[in-house]
């Protein structure tokens, strides 16, 4: 069976990351692609196949279309997801999957309405690494987890979209909305709650742009730079960092500290994951090095999608997860803001 697939959104995302994906998956065909640059969308057809639609709407509706990757800018997603899914589309959307909690709920009701699959890039669950260190977590090589840090940074959008300049929509506060929070940060949010198999119930923020400017030389109009400190549903306690600014090697690290030793996931040269344990014993293990703006190797994303289609099972990123994931990173912003410790109680049916 082959899944015909409509890409919206011609990005750097969809060239790097989608479109190879799908272009090497044998159950996938790229059918349609639209960005509102047709010279983009043209480029990548050219490259990856399929064909230009003149409108977002033309792909969604298509008869021939069965799954749509949405890589549109971040205030577009939950209307072409909702969209989508409500034309009987199976849909991966990139995160954050809305810029509101409002938008975010739509599309939950919209999927569970149209029984189709919907998933949520968020990444990170699939680098080998981090099944890995959950599995390890789940054997209990560091007893219980009592606290942590996470860390991701770049150099910032402008080197990495496809428009690579100042004036790059994630600097723009009405398309973006959180800023380096929903770029970076939602991603390691999810990986919290997906290592430590544990639920954020509080978070205090510290945010600002501290750094970036856009095409006009002013100061963009949302945060480059935000630092958490988060607890725990478990009681663990911990920071997360995320930055636009890391005018150096990119940092995607997360270390964590347990009851019988310390994981360093990322975090030690040459290996992807050290454990040392309280005796003084040290295991390291490499099973693949993650992605990153330099280091373009493939997610694991597509496949999981086209996966899930075929075997009508849920995917490993639910419409639930990333749901949960903005509550929290849209806890942090409100932080920031009103210097504040806020509660991000969920807003999820038979959730604590």
């Amino acid at each position: 069976m082959t899944i015909k697939v409509g890409i919206i959104g011609c990005g750097s995302i969809a060239n790097q990351r989608h479109a190879p994906e799908y272009a090497q998956n044998p159950h996938a065909e790229i059918a349609f692609v639209y960005d509102p640059n047709p010279e983009r969308a043209k480029r990548l057809a050219e490259r990856f196949g399929g064909r230009v639609a003149a409108s977002w709407e033309e792909v969604v509706a298509h008869p021939e279309v069965d799954a749509i990757s949405d890589c549109s800018t971040n205030e577009m997603h939950h209307i072409i997801t909702t969209r989508a899914l409500q034309e009987g589309k199976h849909v991966l959307c990139e995160k954050p999957m809305a810029t509101t909690l409002q938008g975010a709920r739509e599309i939950l009701a919209a999927a569970e309405k149209s029984g189709k699959v919907l998933m949520i890039d968020h990444n990170q669950r699939l680098v080998a690494a981090h099944q890995m260190a959950r599995s390890l977590l789940q054997a209990g090589e560091l007893g219980r987890v009592l606290t942590f840090k996470t860390s991701f940074g770049h150099k910032g959008p402008e080197y990495w979209s496809i428009n690579a300049t100042n004036s790059t929509w994630f600097f723009k506060k009405s398309r973006s909305a959180l800023g380096v929070a929903g770029d970076l940060g939602i991603h390691k949010i999810d990986l919290l709650r997906y290592l430590l198999d544990d639920d954020v119930a509080e978070v205090s923020a510290f945010a600002g742009a501290l750094d970036k400017k856009d095409e006009r030389g002013e100061r963009i109009e949302v945060c480059d730079n935000m630092v958490c400190i988060l607890r725990m549903a478990s009681g663990a306690i911990g920071t997360a960092s995320f930055s636009w600014s890391y005018y150096g090697d990119e940092d995607n690290s997360t270390i964590l500290y347990g009851e019988k030793g310390i994981m360093n996931i990322f975090a030690t040269p040459g290996a992807d994951i050290e454990v040392v344990k309280a005796t003084g014993e040290r295991r390291t293990y490499n099973v693949g090095a993650i992605q990153t703006n330099d280091n373009q190797t493939s997610s694991g994303v597509i496949d999981a999608f086209i996966q899930a289609i075929l075997l009508q099972e849920p995917p490993v990123v639910t419409g639930e997860d990333g749901l949960r994931a903005l509550e929290i990173v849209q806890a942090a912003v409100e932080s920031a803001e009103t210097g504040r410790c806020v509660s991000t109680v969920s807003t999820l049916p038979n959730h604590g």
